[in-house]
């Protein structure tokens, strides 16, 4: 018998992608982001979530899926990896699912080069791919992130939860 593993299925346009939910800390609808200076490209800006500034990635562009403006309507998985909390955009959260770790297929038995997808699972209704957020940015990145959280944190931070009009 094989473990069960649970996932959290979010959407991007009409493609579905997961989280494994250990790595989430929980959903909020979006709020207005401040923008950071010096961030890595894949960085929208900060938010600051009960006192936590927490980065603000939109993933869209790892997967060369046109830039669109934050929706009232969108939603940030707040996600921990090993090093901080990180808040992913969300089109729209479709829940959590649970799922036979032996249906999971490796990325890189199919699609080289996509290091920070962890694997795919085929679900009745179609396919998702699972994100490994410790590999989502680059050493570069996550350089050029904590320099400019570095900043930010020096100086008042951002909005304080400000829905998005």
């Amino acid at each position: 018998m094989s473990a069960i593993q649970w996932l959290v299925i979010f959407a991007l346009d009409d493609q579905r992608y997961a989280l494994y939910l250990s790595a989430v800390e929980r959903v909020i609808p979006a709020v207005e982001i401040t923008r950071l200076p010096q961030a890595p490209d894949i960085v929208k800006g900060v938010i600051n979530l009960q006192g936590r500034v927490i980065p603000v990635a939109d993933i869209r562009k790892r997967f060369g899926l046109p830039a669109r403006e934050l929706m009232h309507t969108d939603q940030f998985i707040i996600s921990r990896t090993m090093n901080k909390s990180i808040a992913i955009i969300a089109d729209k959260v479709h829940g959590v699912i649970e799922f036979s770790a032996d249906t999971q297929v490796q990325v890189n038995t199919i699609i080289h080069g996509l290091n920070y997808v962890e694997g795919i699972v085929k679900l009745d209704d179609g396919m998702v791919l699972i994100h490994d957020l410790d590999k989502f940015l680059s050493l570069e990145e996550r350089h050029k992130l904590d320099q400019a959280l570095d900043q930010v944190t020096t100086q008042s931070g951002g909005k304080n939860g400000t829905p998005i009009p």
